[in-house]
């Protein structure tokens, strides 16, 4: 729980470190690129490249390409037609795209996931009623790509862990998550990167170094190391946590003019969503 709660003030802090700082001035795909290289500094020397099964080699790297990879190129897009909030309150819908790939896995299927999606996108309108456009559904949808591929990263992390258990800590084996991101990042900046979006202040190279270090390498290693040590419940819940924390420190420190009202009663309609999606799910029966 403790590993969750710190990068829940991290993820807090870093949303609007990019909304504010790095989107619309830095080549989204460079800076998710040196994200990735940053992190991967850190964990690919302390790897174990034996004495782990070449089956979850090949899960980290699928895990790393989706949960990072993927997610952080979706999102970084995003804020070219979102803003801080915005980006903040879509990201609820995470738990959603979690109760759908459990089902997945299950081979279940869940009605009321598919209404919960309906009401998530009547949310997001209500939010943006006066200026609707093919741009803020385009930013919409990239968003909830990113919210599915983070917690399909996260759903099969717990199951990697727990189909390979190893006496080696997990920082050991960690390295592979990253070298599976880079190959999203790399050929995304070496296809779609603009160098004449390259960080140009000091300060933009600062956000990315920070981001680096601390959000993708230390934050994803110990949220995905958090998520193997508590229950479905209970990781749902923190993967939401983020956003009321980074709503109150955007709105407080960067972004005081937000329509409050809107983002009050978009944001109640998207939470309900949240609620209705766990409405079809299966609680375990206790045992006689």
């Amino acid at each position: 729980m403790g590993y969750l709660l710190f990068v829940t003030l991290i993820q807090a802090f870093s949303f609007s470190l990019i909304g504010e700082y790095l989107a619309g001035h830095v080549d989204s795909y460079f800076a998710v690129l040196v994200r990735v290289v940053l992190a991967g500094l850190v964990f690919i020397p302390l790897t174990r490249w034996r004495q782990v099964e070449p089956s979850f080699m090949r899960g980290m790297l699928l895990i790393g390409a989706l949960q990072f990879g993927v997610t952080y190129v979706c999102l970084y897009l995003s804020f070219r037609v979102l803003t801080v909030p915005e980006v903040l309150l879509f990201t609820i819908l995470t738990p959603l795209h979690v109760t759908l790939i459990e089902d997945a896995l299950n081979r279940r299927f869940n009605p009321w996931a598919l209404i919960a999606a309906l009401v998530a996108v009547a949310g997001a309108a209500v939010i943006r009623y006066d200026r609707i456009n093919p741009d803020f559904f385009m930013g919409f949808l990239l968003l909830q790509l990113a919210n599915f591929t983070y917690a399909a990263g996260q759903v099969l992390y717990k199951h990697l862990v727990a189909r390979h258990p190893s006496d080696l800590p997990h920082y050991r084996r960690f390295g592979y998550f990253y070298l599976g991101a880079l190959m999203v990042a790399l050929p995304a900046f070496l296809l779609f990167g603009k160098e004449h979006f390259w960080p140009e202040a000091p300060l933009q190279w600062g956000v990315l170094v920070f981001l680096g270090l601390v959000s993708t390498a230390l934050g994803l290693y110990w949220w995905n190391k958090g998520a193997c040590l508590v229950n479905g419940g209970t990781l749902a819940v923190m993967n939401n946590l983020h956003v009321p924390v980074g709503l109150l420190v955007n709105l407080l420190i960067w972004n005081q003019h937000e329509a409050l009202g809107r983002l009050l009663l978009g944001g109640s309609v998207i939470l309900a969503a949240v609620w209705i999606s766990r409405l079809g799910v299966r609680q375990p029966q206790p045992s006689l």
